[in-house]
């Protein structure tokens, strides 16, 4: 019986993806090939350790699995093998970058990072992560009027702070990374670069969105969210780093991989490279920037003026509601974001004064600037009337004859 619960939940649940339009700029769409192989019997293989030095026989044919996928993490941004290194283990974002911490930190060392409520992750320092128990943080924000970084005030608060570490790479920041300027920083400060891309991956296989190689030391990302591809992260690492890197992916942090997942980042890896992706990833930020520019025509205010990325950001405070009444209020007609502190927010962080907004899945699944436009309106009526029920109610309706022509599955 609750074999047959599940199952239905799981249909259930791809319905709602379906027939939503999925905003959240951390989620998209794996395709059935990138979604096929963790339901494989790699699911059943322990392989502690890496290629070639395995703690468990049997691994012979996992080992070719793996070392494909450390292949294409290189190939996908065009790094050499002789410079760099990768680790496609880490289950998580947030456990790759305790991991590259651990590797070239010591506890009670200092780290520079942006502050979550300019865009930084929580993994980045916050005071309920773990990060902050083990080091220490100093913060960078962006500049109060533009919303953006000033590269000169974060290369001062490095000079005094003087860390060991500067994290560049956020998850709420809609504008483009100067890695070169980064960079710079660190090399000035004798810190380590880490670049978390978790966000815009797919961005920088495509060319849309600066590189940070070769100036990042190391770089970190999950393997959903722009590249489309199962849960799941790696690091890329200069290869002089490599032997501690990957000492404290395994056994430092994890014990066996998950092969199955790791199969799945091969093959969205292997889609990254065919013309189709580059194609969605243009769109994306072309359907950020189409849906910045209609919300902006409807008098809804935005972080930074727009979007350089494909994350846009919602200030509601002239709304008069606050975001997270907003973002389930847009869900109740399907539309799907997240509600996310603005800079120098005032609001608490479990409620706080924006949206954040995506543009990665609606353009998985074809959409243009002709449908963000729509959206944009529909988004605008939905949270400019919070008291009206119907409103909602029809523009549901229209969320699912729109999604119904640009199928998931």
């Amino acid at each position: 019986m609750l074999k047959k619960q599940i199952q239905k939940l799981i249909q259930k649940e791809t319905v709602r993806q379906q027939t939503g339009l999925v905003m959240i700029p951390s989620e998209n769409y794996a395709s059935m090939d990138v979604l096929s192989p963790m339901g494989t019997p790699l699911s059943n293989k322990y392989s502690e350790g890496y290629p070639g030095k395995r703690y468990y026989t049997g691994n012979q044919i996992i080992d070719q699995i793996e070392t494909a996928c450390q292949e294409l993490s290189l190939k996908v941004f065009g790094l050499s093998n002789k410079k760099w290194h990768a680790n496609v283990q880490p289950h998580s974002g947030s456990s790759a970058n305790i991991a590259a911490f651990s590797a070239l930190l010591k506890p009670g060392d200092k780290i520079l990072a942006m502050d979550l409520g300019s865009g930084g992750h929580l993994s980045h320092g916050h005071k309920v992560n773990l990060s902050s128990q083990i080091y220490k943080f100093a913060y960078y924000t962006v500049n109060p009027k533009s919303g953006k970084i000033n590269y000169n005030e974060l290369a001062r608060i490095a000079k005094r702070e003087k860390p060991k570490m500067i994290i560049c790479g956020y998850t709420a920041y809609t504008q483009k990374i100067h890695f070169t300027k980064m960079a710079q920083i660190a090399k000035k400060n004798k810190a380590y670069l880490l670049a978390d891309i978790a966000h815009i991956i797919g961005l920088i296989i495509a060319g849309v969105h600066p590189s940070p190689f070769p100036y990042a030391d190391v770089v970190t990302s999950t393997t959903h969210k722009t590249l489309a591809g199962p849960r799941g992260a790696l690091i890329i690492c200069k290869k002089k780093l490599a032997k501690y890197i990957d000492r404290a992916v395994f056994p430092g942090m994890q014990g066996g991989p998950l092969e199955h997942v790791i199969a799945a980042k091969a093959i969205a890896l292997t889609e990254a490279l065919k013309p189709k992706f580059k194609k969605t990833q243009i769109q994306t930020v072309k359907n950020a920037q189409t849906l910045a520019k209609e919300l902006k025509k409807h008098n809804i205010n935005l972080v930074a003026d727009g979007t350089e990325n494909h994350i846009v950001l919602l200030d509601c405070r002239n709304l008069n509601i606050s975001g997270r009444d907003g973002s389930d209020i847009l869900a109740e007609a399907e539309i799907y974001t997240n509600a996310n502190m603005i800079p120098f927010d005032p609001a608490s962080p479990f409620n706080p004064s924006g949206i954040r907004l995506g543009t990665p899945a609606l353009s998985t699944r074809g959409m243009g600037e002709k449908e963000m436009k729509i959206i944009a309106g529909w988004i605008s009526d939905i949270l400019k009337n919070p008291n009206d029920k119907k409103l909602r109610k029809y523009i549901k309706s229209q969320v699912h004859k729109l999604t119904d022509k640009f199928p998931i599955y």
